[in-house]
């Protein structure tokens, strides 16, 4: 199954039925008078969220969407029968945008939330609307109403509590498979995760939380290298960030550099994405010689200058990870607690949480346009050129990959 987040549709109500001009025409009923039935109303378009549904891919291959058309109205005052509505299913976590004004018309967060995004047109009035002492027969009936017509965008985004942040090979999948019953793809190479995989992570008896494994961060991020902006706006609805560090790199890198590169990074793609809580995580501690573990953990913890929680493990060992865990339920409980007993503390997240969504979804759009420029730049510049090997015009939406949920 291929991991799609976005999605561009088309969805369009059904038109209302027309109402009819009928007269009552019964043996021995001389004055019948008007009896032309209503049309019935359009179908509408729904999207609901269901939890079952973990990737918008099915709306990469069926783009437009239409309701039934109300049925037209009768004699015998008979109203015509409302046109179906059409239900599409869609991920836990998805945004609806409309594009034409850019505005949000809907954010499922919970399953089984339905959101309308195309109301169907109104049926037509039948003669018997427009009766009176002077009119005792009238001919005059009305059309059914139009149906809504749009495009809207839907945007996914995981729901997660607790979203991992590195580089390439840190140990994030390692991590996220020791704590929780997710099973992620782990290989010596950078790039094995592809997609978010979304784990549970049970800390006692009914105390668990969510945690998202995003693939791997490198410089640039912000502006598209490596998978780019494909997946750092999936840490817009988490609460707090996990930051893995490799203490030793196989491939020999400065892991405080690696560090705060990926905390210039998100910086760069939302300055308020930076500002959610980040825990450090000086993880592969298996690597290091027992003499040397604390002198260079602590070397790196004195050149980041780290003010916050600092933890210390071994995602293959399983080693210091539920310190680890404890502490994330413990702020997340707190959290949570604080927002139902102040509501100003509450609103002041909620706006927040409404600045990180727009934030991350402008930074989105701008790095999208920014990069089909570049792309369009040098198909034009390979007009020219008689090599054409160097060039590969392959997207990077069109990589194959599987949407793990468990």
């Amino acid at each position: 199954m291929r991991f799609v987040d976005e999605a561009v549709i088309t969805v369009e109500a059904g038109d209302g039925g027309n109402g009819v001009a009928s007269f009552r025409r019964e043996k021995f009923v001389p004055f019948g008078g008007p009896d032309g039935g209503d049309g019935g109303r359009g179908g509408g378009v729904y999207l609901v969220a269901d939890d079952d549904t973990s990737t918008l891919v099915d709306y990469r291959y069926t783009r437009r969407f239409r309701a039934e058309r109300g049925k037209n109205g009768a004699g015998a005052n008979c109203t015509g029968r409302g046109g179906d509505d059409v239900v599409l299913k869609v991920p836990v976590g998805t945004t609806i945008v409309d594009i034409d004004s850019g505005d949000i018309i809907g954010d499922l967060i919970e399953d089984g939330q339905r959101v309308m995004v195309a109301c169907g047109g109104d049926g037509g009035l039948g003669n018997t609307h427009f009766k009176s002492s002077t009119n005792r027969s009238p001919r005059k009936c009305t059309h059914g109403g139009k149906g809504e017509n749009r495009q809207v965008r839907l945007e996914l985004k995981v729901l997660a509590d607790v979203g991992l942040l590195g580089m390439p090979n840190a140990g994030k999948s390692t991590f996220i498979r020791a704590v929780s019953a997710a099973k992620p793809k782990v290989a010596d190479y950078p790039f094995t995760t592809m997609v978010p995989n979304l784990g549970v992570v049970d800390v006692d008896r009914h105390r668990s939380f969510v945690m998202a494994d995003i693939p791997g961060l490198i410089e640039g991020a912000a502006e598209g290298a490596g998978l780019g902006i494909r997946f750092l706006k999936h840490l817009a609805r988490t609460r707090i960030l996990l930051h893995i560090v490799d203490v030793q790199p196989i491939d020999g890198s400065d892991p405080v550099y690696n560090a705060k590169a990926i905390v210039a990074e998100l910086a760069k793609f939302s300055p308020t994405l930076a500002q959610l809580p980040i825990v450090l995580v000086l993880n592969k501690l298996d690597q290091l010689d027992d003499d040397a573990k604390d002198e260079w953990c602590q070397h790196i913890i004195d050149e980041l200058d780290w003010q916050g929680a600092v933890f210390k493990t071994s995602g293959l060992l399983e080693e210091g990870t539920k310190p680890v865990i404890y502490y994330l339920m413990d702020q997340i409980e707190q959290q949570k607690e604080r927002e139902q007993e102040d509501p100003d503390y509450a609103a002041e997240i909620q706006a927040f949480r409404q600045q990180l969504e727009e934030e991350t979804r402008e930074q989105t759009l701008s790095a999208k346009e920014a990069y089909r420029a570049k792309r369009k730049a040098q198909r034009d510049g390979m007009e020219h050129d008689d090599d054409f090997d160097d060039f590969d015009d392959e997207d990077e939406s069109d990589v194959e990959s599987i949407y793990v949920r468990d």
